[in-house]
């Protein structure tokens, strides 16, 4: 589910019992209620190490980045990661909620604009353009991640790269060990978040799908609760291939994190280097 998925490293710091059972009432749409707990759940993602690999290919690719576009970008956790290392920075995202999260932590120099992937037209191009967290596998069909695709093209000086991740199809099939992960996170205001997420696969829908269930403090003594459900469909590099080229990338590598080595048939996610 995009990067509002916990990694199976993430540790859990605390293992919670009892969880009731979710009921249709608390059902929200995907990343809308998980914006506000979104960054303390996701504490210990290392986006950090994932910007100094992407720029780490840029810089051996003899690319000089003084622009970035960051796709699917959420609360800006990859998107400060590019303006700290000196870059004038847009980021989109198709959640408002995200967004605004993201505006309170970012500073003012970030650009950012509420846009889908697959059709945002932005005014200008960029010299690198990125998408991380398998953001791109909530398209659920080829023809959306083809349009993405071709959207990011478009939005790339000539020589510019774009740098993406995905999960495949089997890292969407085995999502986690024991199909979910639990823990206990807390808010910079102090409020503690208690979360649930489970996993399954669809195999008539060729999807995963994950069941975000998060109870919240609500600061007077209660608890908020709600549910979102995301769905992601992985894509191998057989499959990307195609739709690099149709998109108008001259070339490309995919390889794997953290070493740019090629991928094994059981890597469970793959790096997408593209070059316009």
């Amino acid at each position: 589910m995009r990067r509002g998925k916990p990694d199976p490293a993430f540790s859990c710091r605390a293992r919670l019992r009892g969880q009731p059972a979710i009921v249709t009432g608390m059902q929200q749409r995907p990343f809308t209620a998980l914006a506000a707990v979104y960054d303390a759940i996701m504490a210990d993602v290392e986006y950090d190490h994932w910007a100094d690999f992407v720029l780490t290919y840029a810089r051996d690719g003899g690319l000089e980045v003084r622009s970035a576009l960051d796709l699917a970008c959420g609360t800006g956790g990859f998107t400060r990661e590019l303006w700290q290392a000196g870059f004038r920075v847009h980021g989109v995202d198709g959640s408002p909620e995200m967004l605004e999260v993201a505006r309170a932590r970012l500073p003012t120099g970030v650009t950012l604009s509420v846009g889908d992937l697959r059709t945002f037209a932005l005014e200008e191009q960029f010299d690198l353009v990125t998408c991380v967290f398998d953001s791109l596998n909530n398209l659920l069909t080829p023809t959306d991640l083809g349009a993405a695709l071709t959207r990011a093209r478009a939005h790339l000086r000539p020589g510019g790269l774009l740098a993406c991740d995905l999960n495949t199809r089997l890292g969407v099939r085995e999502l986690w060990e024991g199909n979910a992960i639990e823990g206990l996170a807390q808010t910079p205001e102090g409020r503690e978040v208690h979360y649930h997420w489970s996993h399954h696969y669809d195999p008539d829908a060729d999807v995963g799908v994950v069941q975000a269930f998060c109870r919240v403090e609500d600061g007077q003594g209660g608890m908020q609760e709600f549910v979102e459900e995301h769905r992601e469909r992985g894509y191998d590099p057989a499959d990307l291939g195609p739709l690099l080229r149709e998109a108008g990338f001259s070339r490309w590598e995919i390889v794997e994190y953290p070493d740019y080595a090629p991928p094994e048939p059981d890597t469970p996610r793959v790096w997408v280097f593209a070059w316009a």
